[in-house]
């Protein structure tokens, strides 16, 4: 398959399956929602960041191994699931914040400012590793990565073309996320929804329990 060819057909198809539904948007939106644009990103960073797990063992072949053991399905299916549920017990769990008091501080600013960098820290860290995790334990992923190197793509392509595809599909997946991130910070519709943030927590939560289970329960 030439070059360009392939391209298009991965573009094409990646674009379609990263903006379909599923826990991948529903945490990016979560995120988003209830903490900001800086969050949003970091979390569709970390969406990507798992992308490239299944990019890496699919070039290596592992991704038709995977399809095609059902106790490994299996296993990744309950881990996603369970997963998901926990996420999702966390926004069900979320309350109301109480507003912050502003006080001035004179002998205690510097030691302030260092808490503030390594909550925020602690924050981005955690924040892409629930995107990370997320993307990681999706079982679908296998069955999706098979279809893509076999059936739109030839088995013969070279290590150099399919690695070039697999970093072309991170950049669709971060640039899809992104753009789902910047549409949901726009001031005016941030503003409406932060009004209801624990809500929106309890909302999204309750719809990432539901996928947890779906996923768990569901057959092949």
């Amino acid at each position: 398959m030439e070059f360009w060819h392939g391209f298009l057909l991965i573009t094409s198809v990646h674009l379609l399956a990263a903006a379909s539904l599923g826990p991948d948007f529903v945490l990016v939106s979560r995120e988003t929602l209830t903490k900001g644009r800086r969050t949003g990103l970091i979390c569709s960073l970390g969406i990507t960041l798992g992308l490239a797990v299944h990019i890496i063992y699919s070039v290596l072949g592992l991704a038709a191994v995977i399809a095609h053991s059902q106790p490994l399905l299996t296993a990744i299916k309950w881990l996603g699931g369970a997963y998901l549920i926990y996420l999702g017990c966390q926004g069900i769990g979320a309350k109301p914040k109480q507003p912050v008091e502003t006080t001035t501080f004179t002998n205690n600013d510097n030691s302030n400012s260092n808490s503030n960098v390594t909550d925020k820290t602690e924050s981005s860290f955690a924040t892409l590793r629930r995107g990370f995790f997320c993307n990681v334990f999706n079982p679908k992923a296998p069955v999706y990565f098979v279809a893509i190197f076999t059936l739109v793509l030839s088995p013969d392509i070279p290590l150099w073309q399919l690695s070039i595809y697999g970093v072309w599909m991170m950049v669709l997946q971060m640039a899809w996320f992104s753009t789902v991130v910047m549409l949901l910070s726009i001031p005016v519709i941030l503003k409406r929804f932060q009004r209801f943030e624990h809500w929106i927590d309890r909302v999204l939560g309750t719809a990432m329990v539901v996928l947890g289970l779906n996923l768990i329960f569901r057959s092949r």
